[in-house]
């Protein structure tokens, strides 16, 4: 094994050889598929007369589209009912696993993988998806792709791809209570900025990602591509080993063992060079909440949303369009800001300790009135868990509809939109003009336990005052 980081390791054991343009062909060891970007990527293949060349490396669910109220079919949305019809089919055609809704397993496919032990780490993995990095928690490199992408792998299982240089992201000590993992990577992006990671894979590294269990580091991972890096990952440790043992594809008896060595052996070595080093303090990293509509237009929840002075030059005119479109003035603080919409849900945030810290603050509170307050379980086996523990009774008495599993209100491909202006705490991962479902709709970032303090507030509020 040569020397090096883990993103190295994995990228030459996965180089089926370089390509004229100078790309690397790339094996993928997995293909997560779902509604919305693998009809055309079908529909070319049947073009060309192709066929899926390793179904058994392909898993697929339905998630964008999913209402999280009334699932019956057909979709009241014709246009969901049609995407729907599609998957069912071209899984049916191709010998493909699908994970459907009532089957126990359908959810968000960034939540169910690692949740059936899917993900591993040393792995490849591909998804026609932005936040396909959320995989990077388990030590494994996983790509965004395009539909054109997603085509190349169902025909070829590879990628080509030009290799990325790695900066490591060190984060050191001890989160405050009332921080989470969504307010490091807030914290990471607001520093960095939204392209400071263009050309890079992160790799996390430090004693705060090691005290992070699994689906904090997820958490993470999920929003690397908000930074502009193309993936993030975390060496694996025996937190991750603890994590998939014993999971549906897990490796099993002797094979686990194995596996475990094999895993040890990939992770970065002691003296592997990075390309950039960046560290951070935990103690310094605060409740964080976005102002603007990019990511990377965060503050901590006692800061005062920046004047266009107090930024760097590229960042001013962005700051300006922020201003006019969040309806928020340099200078004035965000805690206070009313909000209309509280959403829990995503895959950053859909997991069941997610729902676990949201349920801590809203018990025995509820939520303001005229706020409308909901939580979408990530999977369905995250609602049946969360309902054996009695989160979903909790959420309901303080006044939250309790949902049926799917991306929901992330994206908003499905019944789940703002309406008009309102504005949205939500522990989802863009903030971009629209994101949610309205063309003038506004969203504020920010970790679970944080939407819930503003539901049953009103307002953005301290979640760390109501802990206490």
């Amino acid at each position: 094994m040569s020397k090096g980081t883990l993103f190295d390791k994995v990228w030459d054991l996965h180089t089926v050889g370089t390509l004229p343009s100078g790309q690397t062909q790339l094996l993928i060891g997995l293909h997560l598929i779902h509604e919305v970007t693998s009809p055309q990527a079908f529909a070319m293949l049947r073009e060309r007369g192709l066929k899926v060349l390793f179904p058994e490396r392909t898993v697929a669910t339905v998630d964008h589209i999913v209402p999280t109220t009334n699932q019956a079919r057909p979709f009241v949305d014709a246009l969901a009912e049609e995407m729907m019809q599609a998957l069912e089919q071209n899984c049916q055609k191709n010998g493909i696993t699908f994970h459907n809704i009532g089957s126990g397993n359908q959810g968000i496919v960034h939540v169910i993988a690692p949740e059936q032990g899917l993900t591993q780490p040393g792995m490849t993995i591909a998804c026609g998806d932005s936040h396909t990095s959320t995989h990077g928690a388990f030590g494994a490199i996983a790509f965004g792709i395009g539909t054109s992408q997603v085509r190349d792998v169902l025909a070829s299982q590879t990628l080509a791809l030009s290799k990325l240089k790695v900066r490591k992201i060190e984060v050191n000590g001890t989160l405050k209570p009332g921080v989470y993992a969504k307010d490091v990577i807030l914290h990471i992006i607001r520093t960095l900025g939204v392209k400071g990671g263009v050309g890079y894979a992160y790799e996390y590294a430090g004693t705060t990602f090691e005290q992070m269990n699994m689906e904090e580091r997820m958490t993470v991972c999920n929003m690397s591509i908000e930074g502009g890096a193309r993936c993030g990952y975390i060496n694996p440790d025996q937190v991750t080993y603890a994590y998939l043992k014993g999971r549906d594809f897990a490796p099993k008896g002797a094979d686990w063992d194995k596996a475990v060595a094999w895993w040890d052996s990939i992770k970065s070595d002691a003296d592997a060079e990075y390309d950039d080093v960046v560290v951070f303090d935990a103690a310094d990293i605060p409740p964080t909440v976005t102002w603007g509509i990019t990511p990377g237009q965060g503050i901590g929840i006692n800061q005062f949303v920046p004047s266009a002075e107090q930024l760097p030059e590229e960042d001013r005119q962005i700051a300006e369009e922020a201003y006019v479109y969040m309806d928020l003035t340099p200078g004035q603080p965000i805690l206070g800001t009313k909000v209309d919409v509280c959403f829990i849900g995503s895959c950053t945030n859909g997991r069941i300790s997610d729902l676990r810290e949201a349920a801590k603050v809203a018990k025995g509170r509820h939520v303001a009135q005229g706020v409308k307050a909901f939580v979408v379980p990530g999977s369905e086996r995250v609602k049946q868990q969360a309902e054996a523990e009695g989160l979903d009774k909790i959420f309901q008495a303080a006044g939250f509809e309790w949902r049926e599993p799917g991306c929901s209100m992330c994206l908003a491909m499905n019944p789940d939109k703002l309406q008009g202006r309102q504005l949205s705490a939500s522990s989802s991962n863009r903030n971009f003009k629209g994101r949610q479902g309205s063309a003038s709709g506004r969203t504020l970032l920010m970790s679970p336990a944080m939407v819930a303090a503003a539901a049953v507030k009103g307002e953005v509020f301290d979640v760390r005052e109501l802990l206490n």
